[in-house]
């Protein structure tokens, strides 16, 4: 039996982990890098251990370091969540020769199934439908174009090994091909150590449904149920929700009980997902991730069952558990995953300090994170912040159980994707079920990503700023506090207080006069409560709340139903620094891994300057206009800021 187990992981996912064992009585063993020493992963674990570093190659991915750690601290078992080595054949070869239970499936299960072009070779031989590809391996670019015009336009390259969107790109024409083969390729290999890519059809209108399995080492497979992942961005999932709309009892039975054959063609063992494409009343096997989904807590959440401690049991040597087998579809489930992202900029990861992170308990409300107040985003692995899950009687009522908890959480930190998650969650499309992976495109993203949070509002805001921050002046300073509330000894000039937010710079004037203030447009507002962080005043017939915290220079404010965050502007400003025209500027912090520019260089418009690499994915900076390059600051292999100055233009 498994008494202490080593989970090669970080995170949200570590902590999953370590919640089903400290109520399995089963002690825990963290990793760590150098820059997550402080995270709650690290605090919650019985034991810890430091990989020096900080780049997932040099910590997280250091098989034989692991190794050695769960020899030193005497772990009997690994489980490496999901991510980084979870998908790792060799990895899992190494656990086991090295005396320790691997919780997961065989190597042999891993390596079948880590390959999509094999894995579509045996899931036709077992009769599960596929979609035809064409492998990429070793052929000239003239080989590469006439597959592509085989295929037909518009079609996908996607990466061999790996997945979560990682070494995919759509191409519309045969003139984008070769430079999407390379990107993919490259990332690919940045990313899961293989760079093979492969050609598919892309279909127009899919959705996006996997099968959860178990298999035991008796040779038994069952099926739980499907979830429906449609809701995607760049070919991620960000919601996702079981039982799948609208999906009829026959559809569900031929999708398992080809999830099934293909768990036996394998012979799988533990918890895996055969993923497939749904379109036009047709499925298609897309690929079998090999270990424990994001998205599980959809299935805890309908079956009441746990499957990590699933994954243990069967670890254990034993057979499926009766409750698996008898399980069944109870309610709805729906989980948004939260990112520390700018969907307005191409959903681009951001970096930063989580000031404060918090949920109102609720229930059917559930929030897996990787997260607290203090914890620090880093540049060098997933911005994931955690997974809000509600669970309801109907879809319905957990949809607007998830969309109130995102709407009134408390996250104070960089740019997250909070208000695009509760925009698609209250969208009439959604709730009607009208979803598939091109939902976010069809919708407008740029709808979809407009802040729930109005001009007026951050007006309001900013008046709300302006009262909390009088209060804190009066607090620190103890000779005001001997004052009446407002008192001025030049009555007749109003008090002024700056600040800056998505919608520009608020000014905001004020007199305040015992429980009344005045504002700039003259109206008297009562105030019905001002204290540290707190303010409520009444305008007309609507007394408005507003929780305000203070962090420097920085305001997060908590609106009903909306946030914001403002800077306060300065009363004497600093002189800007000068910085030349046409500077093009890192989207995020990262690594440089090309540069197709040269100072003299004439360039035209879309041409790429610069790749940049950062939390395993790539960005890539063209040319805004046709133009001169004056400078290009970095070199290959750079590390850079966010913001950093990465190439001068000077137009024509």
């Amino acid at each position: 039996m498994i008494k202490r187990l080593l989970v090669a992981n970080r995170g949200e996912i570590a902590r999953r982990i370590f919640r089903t064992c400290r109520r399995l009585d089963i002690e825990t063993v963290a990793i760590f890098s150098d820059v997550d020493g402080g995270e709650p992963h690290v605090v919650e674990a019985d034991l810890a251990f430091h990989l020096p570093g900080t780049s997932a190659a040099e910590t997280y991915l250091d098989i034989e370091r692991i190794i050695a750690f769960a020899s030193e601290s005497d772990a009997d078992a690994v489980h490496p969540g999901y991510g980084f080595l979870a998908e790792n054949a060799t990895f899992a070869e190494r656990v086991i020769e090295s005396g320790l239970v691997w919780v997961g499936p065989t190597p042999d299960s891993m390596r079948q199934m880590g390959s999509k072009i094999e894995a579509k070779a045996l899931m036709a031989a077992a009769g599960v439908p596929i979609l035809e590809g064409i492998d990429l391996s070793d052929l000239r670019p003239d080989a590469i174009q006439s597959c592509g015009d085989d295929i037909g336009y518009p079609l996908l390259v996607k990466a061999s090994a790996g997945g979560g969107g990682k070494g995919m790109r759509v191409v519309d024409g045969p003139g984008d091909l070769l430079e999407a083969v390379e990107g993919a390729s490259r990332e690919a290999k940045n990313a899961f150590g293989d760079g093979t890519v492969f050609l598919e059809n892309y279909l127009t209108a899919p959705r996006h449904i996997e099968i959860q399995i178990v298999g035991d080492t008796h040779g038994e497979v069952v099926s739980l149920f499907e979830r429906e992942c449609s809701i995607q961005r760049r070919h991620q999932k960000i919601i996702e929700e079981s039982p799948a709309f609208g999906l009829d009892e026959n559809t569900r039975r031929k999708m398992s009980e080809s999830a099934v054959a293909a768990g036996k063609t394998v012979g799988y063992l533990g918890a895996g997902t055969v993923e497939f494409i749904f379109q036009d009343g047709l499925f298609y096997f897309l690929e079998m991730n090999t270990r424990l989904q994001v998205e599980h807590a959809v299935t805890e959440m309908i079956t009441g069952l746990d499957l990590v401690e699933v994954q243990l049991q069967i670890a254990n040597g034993h057979p499926i558990p009766d409750g698996v087998r008898q399980a069944a579809i109870t309610g709805h489930a729906v989980e948004a995953r939260l990112y520390a992202e700018d969907p307005e900029n191409d959903f681009l990861p951001v970096t930063g300090r989580v000031e404060r992170f918090g949920f109102e308990p609720e229930a059917g409300l559930r929030v897996d994170s990787g997260v607290e107040s203090g914890s620090t985003i880093s540049i060098h692995y997933d911005p994931m912040l955690a997974k809000v899950i509600a669970y309801g009687d109907t879809r319905i009522e957990s949809t607007r159980l998830l969309s109130n908890a995102l709407r009134s959480a408390r996250i104070h930190t960089t740019t997250t994707n909070r208000d695009l998650l509760v925009r698609v969650l209250e969208s009439s499309e959604y709730l009607d079920g009208n979803i598939d992976t091109h939902f976010l495109e069809r919708q407008g993203i740029s709808e979809l990503s407009r802040p729930l949070v109005t001009e007026p509002d951050e007006v309001a805001a900013a008046e709300a700023c302006a009262l909390t921050d009088l209060l804190a002046a009066r607090q620190s300073a103890g000779v005001l506090t001997s004052l009446p509330a407002g008192w001025r000894n030049q009555n007749s000039v109003p008090q002024r207080r700056g600040y800056a937010g998505r919608y520009g710079e608020h000014i905001v004037s004020y007199r305040l006069h015992g429980d009344e203030v005045t504002f700039t447009d003259g109206e008297i507002a009562p105030i019905v409560a001002l204290e540290p962080g707190r303010v409520a005043y009444t305008r007309g017939e609507t007394t408005s709340e507003f929780e305000v915290s203070r962090y420097g220079d920085v305001r997060y404010v908590d609106g009903p139903g909306w946030a914001t965050r403002l800077v306060t502007v300065p009363r004497f400003p600093n002189p800007e620094g000068l910085e030349s025209s046409g500077s093009l500027h890192s989207p995020m912090p990262g690594k440089i891994v090309r540069i197709d520019a040269a100072e003299g260089d004439h360039v035209e418009d879309g041409d790429i300057l610069v790749v940049l690499e950062a939390m395993k994915m790539e960005h890539t900076i063209r040319a805004p206009y046709p133009g001169t390059i004056e400078a290009v600051k970095f070199t290959v292999g750079s590390q850079v800021a966010a913001d950093a100055v990465l190439v001068v233009v000077r137009p024509d």
